[in-house]
């Protein structure tokens, strides 16, 4: 799904603020250490392109002239997927050493995505318009080049070691603990040294980040994640205690190794970058801008005070991230976050106005930025947001006429700038609509041409952001198309962005009816529960919650048979949807069909009580409602079915003493349904002696 750049604006940043957060971010990540014990390979390659780019940042700096709009739009992509580069760095660094070998392919595929979307960025970059010496253009075109061809690359050692982990893992799993008889500790031992864990104290902070994992996984990566992570934990405790303590490795060169691990670390965090990234807590779920002044819905959600006042003015009643109805229209201002956003807008030496961000130069008076603007400052603010709407005006008119008379090229190029474009700032995603885009969009969707068709449904998608472009989307006659590209696109991209789309849009009820009457929407949807990536299975799942919310399609859904799919799901620890098809399964489970259906799974009522220990506290009151819903109206054998099973009582008993109220609630009325079924049990059996 597209997401938003860090960099926020209602037309753009004006070009020499972009240049500078460039410059300086280039040069962080380029200053930065490859990955000493996992994906080195990958982390050097995106490195050293990174480094190459940042020679184009410092001459066009130097050059002190405007840029043409197109390149505007290629280095503002660029801003964004060097930032997620860093970040997936820096994620690497702190996460789990054994974690992320478990999750080789998943993370090298991540370094994949940025590679291909640094050259799309680059695929627009008018080179020819900039005047670069010949040494950095050849280096752009080169890096150009490889980016274009770059492939997944999983590294044949993170292979092997992988391999000899999940054999080990495999092992305890068969003998359920760990001995020495069912583990070979000296090839073990080599696995830990290979991963930088050497001393007691690593292997301390290896179990609590493995900790840390379990519960950023609990709501996502199904009990299959949460018991591999657990069996890792056993797995560390074991190879601390039998391997350190009878001398496995030299004292000395565990001393030394740590050392060097320490100065390594603290060359690293010596360079590290004064913007940091922005907190997905700081921005607005409806805008995905940064939130200026953050209010309180009854639901409990938290948006900005203009974007949530715009969706009830037009007419709205519900909260837009839960769908629930809101029970009154007061905003109650969230000042502690309000109070995190300015602390955090100092601690970067960031100004915030009007959701407009201004990053410092290297050499600027940091103190300036923490006093108030001058009139002046206010007025050339003004100024260069009016100038930076105009802007966009006049590239969405040009790229309007491109897609109604271009050739099939152009169009294709036309389509992926508008798709840019769109990718930030709601003003942006208004005038595109308005200069008529859409239509013609919508008419791409059925291209031959692969790209063609990822930048149609993409735009579609960032445009549809904005609700009353989802309702200009819907009237183009756009939903047959989008079905059309979910079903058979011509890329898993495609298909994916195709689903968020579906998400998108079915946020509006009206679209839900439509949507859900159409008769390919569902199962195209359940198509991608199947085959998709987790991206696109999370996408789908969440189109198909906004979808369950409607009651008529309720039974459409389970008739297409969503019900084992979405059972199977909460297994698949490679599918990370585990809350979402918990909740999916639960609005299904308010309609006799699906109730039914969910009764009869044999798989389900132990997964649902693993999910009541194991799961995200979200996922703990999906599964005793779920579980509860089972047992109400003559669920007499799936009460039996929990009554024997031994973890199911002491799972509710601990729910009740240290869930959430709404699973506390949900415990208790199930252990007395519980409790009065055994009752009964008890009495028949009584009277038949």
């Amino acid at each position: 799904m597209e997401t938003a750049p860090s960099i926020m604006f209602a037309g753009f940043l004006p070009s020499a603020s972009l240049v500078e957060s460039l410059v300086h971010i280039s040069n962080e990540v380029a200053s930065m250490d490859k990955l000493s014990f996992l994906q080195s390979r990958n982390s050097s390659s995106m490195i050293r392109r990174i480094k190459l780019l940042s020679s184009l940042f410092d001459e066009i700096r130097d050059m002190n002239t405007a840029l043409p709009p197109s390149s505007i739009l290629c280095f503002t992509e660029l801003f964004s997927t060097i930032r997620r580069s860093k970040l997936l760095i820096q994620e690497c660094k702190a996460t789990s050493a054994l974690w992320s070998l478990v999750q080789t392919e998943f993370i090298a595929e991540q370094f994949h995505v940025l590679e291909k979307e640094m050259g799309r960025a680059l695929d627009i970059l008018p080179l020819s318009l900039l005047n670069l010496t010949t040494d950095v253009r050849e280096q752009v075109e080169l890096l150009h080049r490889q980016t274009r061809k770059a492939q997944l690359l999983v590294e044949p050692r993170d292979g092997r070691r992988r391999e000899g982990l999940l054999q080990v893992m495999d092992n305890n799993r068969s003998n359920n603990k760990y001995n020495k008889n069912s583990i070979d500790c000296q090839k073990l031992e080599q696995i830990m040294c290979s991963l930088g864990l050497r001393s007691s104290s690593d292997y301390d902070d290896e179990i609590s980040k493995l900790e840390a994992e379990i519960q950023k996984q609990a709501g996502t990566g199904g009990v299959v994640v949460v018991s591999n992570l657990n069996n890792l934990i056993s797995l560390v405790s074991y190879s601390k205690s039998a391997i350190l303590s009878e001398g496995g490795g030299n004292n000395e060169q565990v001393k030394q190794g740590k050392g060097q691990g320490l100065s390594v670390q603290e060359s690293s965090s010596s360079q590290s970058f004064v913007v940091k990234n922005i907190a997905d807590e700081f921005r607005c779920p409806i805008s995905l801008d940064l939130m200026r002044d953050p209010v309180i819905v009854a639901s409990g959600h938290t948006y900005d005070r203009s974007s949530i006042t715009r969706w009830i003015d037009s007419g709205h009643h519900t909260c837009p991230k839960s769908g629930q109805k809101l029970i009154h229209m007061a905003l109650i201002p969230n000042y502690a976050l309000r109070s995190l956003i300015l602390q955090w807008c100092q601690d970067n030496n960031v100004q915030l106005i009007d959701n407009y961000l201004t990053f410092p130069s290297p050499d600027s008076d940091e103190d300036s930025f923490h006093q108030k603007p001058s009139l002046g400052k206010s007025v050339d603010h003004i100024s260069a947001v009016k100038t930076a709407v105009e802007a966009v005006k006049m590239m969405a008119d040009f790229l309007v006429g491109k897609l109604a008379t271009g050739s099939m090229e152009i169009r294709r190029h036309a389509a992926f700038e508008a798709r840019l474009l769109a990718k930030s700032g709601m003003d942006n995603r208004r005038i595109i609509a308005e200069s008529g885009a859409i239509p013609f969009l919508v008419t791409l969707l059925t291209a031959n041409d692969t790209r063609t068709q990822e930048n149609a449904v993409t735009a579609l998608l960032n445009l549809s952001i904005l609700d009353n472009n989802k309702v200009l989307i819907m009237e183009a006659g756009a939903i047959d198309g989008i079905i059309e590209v979910l079903q058979m696109g011509k890329s898993m991209e495609a298909r994916e962005n195709a689903a968020a789309t579906i998400f998108s849009l079915s946020m509006i009820d009206e679209c839900k009816v439509m949507i859900g009457a159409h008769p390919r929407a569902i199962p195209a949807l359940l198509g991608l529960l199947k085959e998709g990536t987790s991206v696109g299975k999370r996408d789908a799942s969440m189109a198909l919650f906004n979808l369950a919310i409607y009651n008529a399609n309720k039974v459409s859904i389970v008739a297409t048979g969503a019900v084992p799919l979405l059972v199977q799901l909460l297994m698949d620890d490679k599918a990370r949807i585990t809350d979402n098809a918990l909740a999916v399964l639960l609005l299904l489970s308010g309609c006799t069909e699906g109730l039914k259906e969910i009764r009869e799974n044999r798989a389900a009522v132990s997964l649902f009580v693993d999910l009541m220990r194991f799961g995200s506290a979200k996922g703990k009151e999906n599964s005793v409602a779920l579980l509860s819903g089972m047992c109400r109206n003559g669920g007499e054998e799936i009460a039996r079915r929990l009554l024997i099973n031994p973890t199911s009582i002491p799972s509710l008993q601990s729910l009740v003493s240290e869930g959430s109220p709404k699973a506390k609630r949900k415990a208790e009325a199930l252990l007395r349904l519980l409790n009065r079924y055994c009752s009964q049990s008890q009495n028949s059996h009584c009277s038949n002696e």
